[in-house]
């Protein structure tokens, strides 16, 4: 809007704008409570057109508005100085001119300095910054648009000026009507669905039950939330025609704060700042640098000296801290409602589904710790361990070259109990349980959200169109085409233009993948030249281990790896998505984070993968080892499994991400908060106690991340990856993962309390592009899980062996009976004298019986060296290679079609939920139809009892 005179009469409301300043006047209509009418059945659109004939006649007089008349200036002559005393001079000011200014509102800091001007938004720039000309331009402009603006200087640095804007009711109200804010207007009339007998006896008697439960323990105190009045309400896009509908106590807190913030930034960022098209918007001053900071103010301070039980809470912000982020409440449920008043629906959301998610862990980490359990219950009763701890006269062939010796079997005994814990009878079950359960957690997720966008009021919500991203204008603005939505010419993108840089970007990921393969084929170099290493170590310990050793060393240098890698990821990431010019900004922020998953799953899950496929699957056998460039031979698993490296490898890892991720979410602000309050000590003398403005104080928080709400979902995401692709060979992920989750939403809540700006409050129907990938890792954890039973773990190989070679065979019974002879079976025999020379160990293994010894043994399934084909695979090779290949399919399509019957069962919205909606639409229609005859009918008794005549009038 242009800063002219102007004038808009618009039915009910008459708004004035004068050059220079703000001369607002609007009258209110008196507010009536709408009690409930008889039903009618005239049509409610006939209503409206009868109304909209009869506003040109009615003059409806409103209540004058408060503190609008002033005009609010800016140059910096009449800045109000930031110093130790400003807030007590100004108040002993304003009192001598004879005004009630209240004292708590002008020493608290979220007032103007009269006292009543609710500060929703500030602006920080320095007086040294050269771009003045633009920032007067655009704050000439703000105040045009009718914002009141207040400018302050900081008590700790006289260059930084903030900036404190004001929207008075009528801008509130005419850009909600703009933005279609919906505003409760009526109660909700709660519909109780008639109940079965039957299911009323259950209810009874679940009842009775519930008396010698604890009461809710997990559920926050009703009396200590504030009652939301919002929630139970029914509401509709704000209208300023209809104002009288709507539940208006008080025009100052009709808006909420966070309401009002995204009012005023929705104002920033169409104001122009220069003469041109694309010279508009707040997000282009903080790219230039003619504003460091934009941001809406917390609510007073999280900390109060009284208690919240006996005083209550001094804010909403005190509020969440002490009912939400507090270490004291980690086992009550979130204040939802509460969190998605403060900052916003996004947020809200984010925090809904971590807590979901969070839930939905209890059942996964319960049946994880079970199959755990079982493992060490039935260690003791495992036939295949026991044959492991005593075979101590079968000798293991050398697992790398010279240096290595030979082994004893029995000396795996640890591994192969270690091994049981983890891969027994359970674990299948366990396997189709985690894919299910992934399932059954995104559909109810669904369900969940659904209840909360209706809660929200997000059903009807749809996302205005988005305003085209100030690089991709700056890059096309020679081209341009007519948008169909719009009408309006806007930069346009060629077709030819956008593939090529699509291949170019793709091309870039690929190559990234490279690296990432390339830093795993580097931990392969590592892993084989360090067995070695550790098997002649001088320390025994080491010696003994030297597998063990090698993959606890390797794990960590790829952690080291990964963290490193991830830095470049990032601004690999960010040049790539900025290479192919995104139109909008969530098409950018969605290219973004498809980039970034990308790049942190391969890093963090390609180690994973080659331990759980590939390790010790290609080394070939003793006398014809395959070999790294002619040169290294290539790893062999341990005696007692492969399934132990990986084990070790993703509790090191998730333990170490997670400790780590932790540390950087809170330890960085927290670092960075202290330091801050330090520099003021040095600067004001730790002596001196300074009392900081709101504004000030929220300056020197921790701004919110670059990317939102990125790295915390983020970080979720990777670790739902990590319980559900190779949870067949951890069960215990999912019981790590809760306990980090139950730390992480305390971690999380704290630190969007205390440690950082207060964000914009923002809206959103869901968590947007990462449920796709949700999706997708649970297509993949099918997979994953499928071949890790069937190749990693020896769970077919002892099935074929008790079904087809063991003491039953043809019996159809698979008991621990039936496995004896197992180890024997699955190990072949190696003359010692078939050795390469380079692979020919030092000793001659006359230390276990005292003569050289002749033979030895090794994991496969292969011919002795007498046969007709010597180290030929045998008939068991081929059969255990068919069951794996049949298990695979047969477990994939099976748990495929439960999926899908589970997703097809569990409908997308509650049944009670869409009753609701249907029984909400109609009473809002009765509602209204009886608000505006209820209206006209009064206009027209006033109108005879004034003895004015009136011709056609209706009803």
């Amino acid at each position: 809007m242009e800063a002219r005179s102007s004038g808009i009469t618009n039915g009910k409301t008459k708004v004035f704008h004068a050059e220079g300043g703000v001369d607002l006047q609007s009258y209110q209509l008196d507010m009536q409570i709408l009690p409930d009418g008889p039903k009618s059945d005239v049509d409610f659109s006939e209503i409206l057109n009868a109304i909209q004939e009869m506003a040109k006649d009615v003059n409806i007089l409103f209540d004058e508005l408060e503190a609008v008349n002033s005009p609010c200036k800016d140059d910096d002559s009449l800045l109000h100085p930031g110093n130790l005393t400003s807030t007590s001079d100004d108040a002993s000011r304003l009192e001598a001119g004879g005004e009630t200014v209240p004292e708590k509102n002008k020493s608290n800091g979220l007032y103007f300095r009269d006292g009543k001007c609710r500060i929703d938004y500030i602006l920080v720039y320095r007086k040294s910054n050269p771009q003045m000309e633009k920032r007067e331009i655009f704050e000439r402009n703000i105040r045009a648009e009718g914002l009141q603006m207040e400018k302050e200087s900081s008590l700790i640095n006289s260059d930084i000026i903030f900036v404190k804007l004001h929207a008075p009711w009528e801008v509130l109200g005419r850009y909600a009507e703009q933005m279609n804010v919906r505003m409760p207007f009526r109660r909700k009339i709660y519909y109780l669905p008639r109940r079965y007998k039957f299911m009323s006896r259950i209810d009874k008697q679940i009842s009775s039950f519930r008396r010698w439960l604890p009461k809710k323990p997990m559920r926050l105190d009703k009396e200590t939330l504030p009652d939301l009045e919002e929630n139970d309400c029914y509401t509709a896009p704000f209208s300023q025609q209809r104002i009288h509908h709507f539940i208006i106590h008080n025009k100052d807190t009709f808006f909420n704060n966070a309401t009002r913030s995204r009012i005023v930034h929705h104002i920033l960022q169409r104001i122009k700042y220069e003469e041109g098209k694309n010279k508009i918007g707040l997000n282009r001053l903080l790219t230039n640098g003619s504003y460091e900071a934009a941001f809406p103010l917390h609510e007073g301070s999280y900390r109060s000296k009284n208690s919240i039980r006996t005083h209550g809470a001094v804010n909403h912000r005190h509020l969440l801290y002490e009912c939400w982020a507090s270490w004291g409440v980690w086992y009550k449920y979130q204040p939802l409602d509460l969190v998605r008043r403060y900052f916003g629906e996004k947020i809200g959301l984010y925090f809904a589904w971590l807590g979901w998610y969070t839930g939905m862990l209890f059942p996964a980490a319960f049946i994880g710790l079970f199959v755990f359990l079982y493992g060490v219950i039935t260690l003791d009763h495992c036939q295949v361990s026991k044959e492991v701890c005593q075979a101590t006269d079968i000798i293991m062939c050398p697992v790398c070259d010279k240096y290595c010796p030979f082994m004893r079997l029995s000396d795996s005994c640890v591994y192969a109990k270690v091994t049981h814990l983890f891969d027994n009878g359970a674990t299948v079950f366990f396997a189709v349980f985690m894919a299910v359960w992934a399932t059954v957690f995104l559909e109810f997720w669904k369900r969940r959200r659904a209840v909360i966008a209706y809660d929200w009021d997000l059903i009807d919500w749809e996302e205005e169109e988005e305003e085209i991203r100030p690089q991709f204008e700056a890059k096309y603005s020679k081209k341009e085409r007519m948008n169909p939505i719009s009408g309006k010419p806007e930069p346009y993108q060629a077709f030819a233009d956008k593939c090529s840089r699509l291949i170019v970007s793709a091309s870039g990921i690929f190559f990234m993948i490279c690296v990432v393969i390339a830093a795993v084929f580097g931990i392969v170099i590592y892993r084989v030249v360090t067995v070695s290493t550790f098997a002649a170590f001088k320390w025994a310990l080491i010696r003994n281990n030297s597998q063990v050793a090698t993959t606890g060393t390797a794990v960590c240098i790829n952690f080291c790896i990964i963290m490193l890698l991830n830095v470049l990821y990032e601004k690999v990431a960010l040049l790539l998505t900025n290479l192919e010019q995104p139109r909008t900004e969530s098409e950018w922020e969605n290219s973004f984070t498809l980039k970034m998953f990308l790049f942190q799953f391969v890093n963090l899950n390609s180690s994973t993968f080659y331990i759980a496929f590939f390790l010790g699957r290609f080394t070939g056998h003793p006398g014809a080892y395959l070999r790294l460039i002619n040169r290294w031979r290539l790893e062999e698993c341990h005696p007692s499994g492969c399934l132990i490296d990986l084990c070790m490898q993703m509790g090191i890892i998730m333990v170490l991400k997670q400790t780590w991720n932790n540390f950087m979410e809170l330890g960085y602000p927290l670092i960075q908060n202290w330091w801050t309050r330090r520099k003021v000590r040095q600067e004001h003398g730790p002596e001196r106690k300074i009392s900081f403005p709101q504004w000030e104080k929220d300056y020197n928080l921790q701004p919110m991340n670059a990317y939102g709400l990125f790295d915390e979902y983020l970080e979720m995401i990777l670790q739902f990856g990590f319980t559900t692709i190779f949870v067949a060979a951890f069960p215990l992920a999912p019981l790590l993962a809760l306990l980090n989750n139950i730390i992480e939403i305390r971690l999380d809540a704290y630190k969007f309390v205390t440690q950082w700006r207060r964000p914009l409050a923002s809206r959103a129907k869901d968590i947007g592009i990462w449920y796709g990938i949700l999706e997708g890792i649970g297509i993949l954890s099918v997979i994953t899980n499928a071949f890790v039973i069937a190749i990693t773990s020896d769970f077919i190989p002892r099935l074929v062996y008790a079904y087809k070679y063991g003491p039953c065979a043809g019996q159809g019974e698979a008991g621990q009976k039936c496995m004896v002879g197992y180890v024997n079976a699955s190990l072949s025999v190696f003359r010692i004298s078939d050795f390469e020379n380079r692979s020919e160990p030092e000793s001659d293994g006359s230390e276990f019986s005292g003569t050289p010894l002749k033979y030895c043994r090794y994991r496969d399934y292969r011919d002795p060296p007498h046969s007709l084909v010597p180290y030929g695979y045998t008939l068991q090779f081929w059969h255990v290679l068919a069951a794996r290949l049949a298990f695979i399919i047969v477990f994939e399509h099976l748990v495929f079609c439960i999926k899908h019957l589970i997703s097809y069962l569990i409908p997308d919205l509650p049944k009670d939920l869409r009753d609701r909606m249907r029984r909400e639409k109609y009473l809002i229609q009765e509602m209204m139809y009886e608000a505006e005859l209820e209206r006209l009918q009064k206009e027209r008794k006033e109108r005879k009892k004034n003895g004015k005549a009136h011709h056609n009038e209706w009803p």
